[in-house]
């Protein structure tokens, strides 16, 4: 199973005590996710070092072994289909999730509602994953 990642999520891997922390690293999956999600947790690295309670040498450790189980995708990869799935979604901000998540036959991991009213790919929450994980499907 695929699942591209959503900056929302990916801020709370940056807790490793986070339930997202542990499934992340307990699931056999494949993570995947835009490259300009690593500007965000840059832009808002004294939120997610203040939320996680790690110093910046813990957080600056923790931020490279998230990304080594990440593969990330410029915009190139996938600029094609955001016009496609820009028209199905409420909030475009949303779009590069949703166009890399097509190019790449995954689901999304996200705990934003509003993209589960698009019926182009499926869309998982944290609950929806704990749920999954222990019923033994993931």
């Amino acid at each position: 199973m695929k699942f591209v990642l959503d900056n929302n999520v990916l801020f709370s891997l940056m807790n490793p005590l986070s339930i997202s922390s542990y499934l992340f690293s307990s699931i056999n999956a494949e993570f995947i996710a835009p490259e300009f999600i690593k500007r965000e947790i840059n832009k808002y690295e004294k939120l997610c070092l203040s939320k996680s309670k790690l110093s910046e040498y813990e957080f600056e450790i923790r931020q490279k072994e998230i990304f080594e189980l990440i593969e990330f995708f410029s915009e190139s990869a996938y600029d094609e289909l955001l016009t496609k799935v820009i028209k199905n979604l409420s909030d475009p901000g949303d779009s590069p999730y949703l166009a890399l998540a097509l190019l790449t036959n995954s689901a999304i991991w996200s705990n934003d509602p509003h993209l589960k009213k698009q019926s182009l790919v499926p869309v998982l929450t944290t609950s929806d994953l704990v749920k999954l994980f222990l019923e033994g499907r993931i």
